[in-house]
């Protein structure tokens, strides 16, 4: 609930319009889901497309800093939905097992909200929580992205 808080005011009006200018290139994400080796789940190019992000003009601010993270967190959602119908798909006809990869996939989904959210509410009343949170959220769906992948070999 925190969270979407602490979004609510990040789409305030007056911040809409950096948010316009404060974007990643998803190119820099799907390059590291391709480029990154299987079985490695914390390579260094997690969160370079939200860096790059930061250098754009507010991008330093917190606000900018949460915008970047959360865009980059889009983008590895994205290459995360991928890459959960493609090890799903690679299940076949077994569909006990497919049955089961959609459970983990729940559970995961339930465990990442809250641990992100454990991430925000231990800054307290903070600026900090807001950037933690995100780069909790966007890392571990870096994360599970690349265990995916790695589930096919």
């Amino acid at each position: 609930m925190r969270v979407l808080l602490a979004w609510a005011l990040l789409a305030s009006p007056v911040l809409a319009q950096d948010a316009e200018t404060l974007a990643v290139d998803a190119s820099i994400v799907e390059a590291c889901v391709a480029d990154t080796p299987a079985g490695e789940l914390t390579p260094a190019c997690i969160g370079a497309a939200a860096k790059e992000c930061q250098q754009a003009p507010g991008g330093d601010t917190t606000i900018g800093i949460v915008q970047c993270v959360m865009a980059e967190h889009a983008a590895w959602d994205e290459a995360l939905n991928r890459e959960y119908r493609e090890t799903r798909a690679a299940y076949g006809e077994d569909e006990t097992a497919a049955a089961s990869l959609l459970a983990a996939q729940r559970a995961w989904i339930a465990w990442r909200d809250a641990e992100c959210a454990f991430q925000y509410d231990r800054y307290g009343g903070g600026s900090m929580r807001s950037v933690a949170a995100a780069n909790c959220k966007m890392s571990m769906t870096a994360m599970r992205t690349l265990e995916l992948k790695a589930l096919r070999g």
